[in-house]
């Protein structure tokens, strides 16, 4: 099943599922940051990747130049381990590593959680590719794919159990827009996938025709 037609199904049942006025707070930030999102603001495909420092899920640095000496990178920014649309995304990720890993490209996934929240996210969903720490959401911010959600989804968050501040480490209650970014070995982007909706992702095999085209 394509990734996104399993994003659907997800949607679809929190949908049928969400007490009215929850679903309708959501609904409405996410309209009213769409309404607002400027797409021409973002990376942009032929512009160079801000170099980066973030540690992974064991606390290490991984410097980017490091990266990329290996190779073109297949970034992949998601909101948090909170969000079953970006653990579908890591693990339809995960079942193509072999097919990236193959065509030379490293795989890496980067929240703003804190490394102990990114490892317990390698463990339980068994991934075997770098899920990095944007503390802060520093990085997401140079690439202009920042959400400040609004304070009326923190009593949505409190009922579901999301407790971003011990997950990310601050109360600034950002998240970085889902977005996904092909990156050669000189560090330019090639391809890029943002989306102001957060329950559409890329497809795992139009990332792996981006990199065919390289």
């Amino acid at each position: 099943m394509p990734l996104n037609s399993e994003l659907s199904a997800v949607f679809d049942h929190f949908q049928k599922v969400a007490p009215p006025p929850v679903f309708e707070a959501i609904r409405t930030a996410n309209s009213n940051f769409h309404a607002s999102f400027r797409p021409a603001s973002t990376i942009q495909v032929g512009d160079t990747l801000p170099e980066f420092h973030l540690s992974n899920a064991l606390g290490q640095q991984v410097h980017s130049a490091d990266l990329l000496a290996q190779g073109p990178l297949l970034i992949s920014f998601y909101r948090g381990e909170w969000c079953p649309f970006c653990n579908l995304e890591l693990r339809a990720l995960q079942k193509n590593l072999d097919k990236f890993t193959a065509k030379g490209v490293t795989l890496v996934a980067i929240s703003p959680e804190l490394p102990n929240q990114s490892l317990s996210t390698t463990e339980k969903h068994e991934l075997k590719f770098p899920v990095l720490s944007d503390v802060g959401n520093k990085l997401a911010r140079q690439l202009g794919i920042v959400f400040a959600q609004p304070d009326s989804l923190r009593p949505v968050f409190k009922a579901f159990g999301h407790d971003l501040v011990t997950r990310n480490g601050d109360d600034s209650f950002e998240v970085p827009v889902p977005a996904t970014l092909l990156v050669d070995r000189r560090g330019v982007v090639r391809n890029l996938f943002v989306d102001t909706d957060y329950t559409k992702r890329l497809e795992p095999e139009t990332a792996l025709q981006w990199v065919d085209a390289l």
